[in-house]
């Protein structure tokens, strides 16, 4: 029985309210769950001490028996000083694609095909001129 400590929603339509739950991998987002360890609402300000709330205490004792916290729920355990969170590193999330990438390639080297045929154009066209 894998267990996660993850979100299920609540609140109505546009206002959104969480619970923070300790619930089965494998049960649904607004299903059975084993017990509630806190809320989260979004709608409150960034600084409100009631946006998120935890029972320290029971988020431990599931972190120690190998419940594993999502990773919005590991950002607010990592707020508390509960769970260290390690950050992620994405360097390739910014670049084009693949076929993207392939035509600036192609782009790139049909520009320098046109720089070097004028260049060398160019010095023959000036060297028959002169002589």
């Amino acid at each position: 029985m894998a267990l996660k400590i993850r979100l299920a929603r609540g609140g109505s339509k546009k206002r959104p309210y969480y619970r923070i739950v300790v619930a089965e991998a494998t049960s649904p987002r607004d299903g059975r769950y084993v017990e509630k360890v806190g809320t989260y609402n979004p709608m409150l300000a960034k600084d409100d001490e009631n946006r998120v709330r935890l029972v320290e205490d029971r988020v431990k004792h599931w972190l120690s028996v190998g419940a594993l916290p999502t990773d919005r729920v590991a950002r607010f355990l990592d707020a508390a000083g509960l769970f260290k969170r390690e950050a992620r590193n994405n360097p390739k999330k910014g670049l084009p694609g693949k076929k993207r990438q392939e035509r600036e390639a192609a782009a790139e080297e049909a520009r320098k095909a046109a720089e070097e045929e004028a260049a060398s154009g160019g010095d023959e066209a000036a060297g028959e001129d002169a002589s």
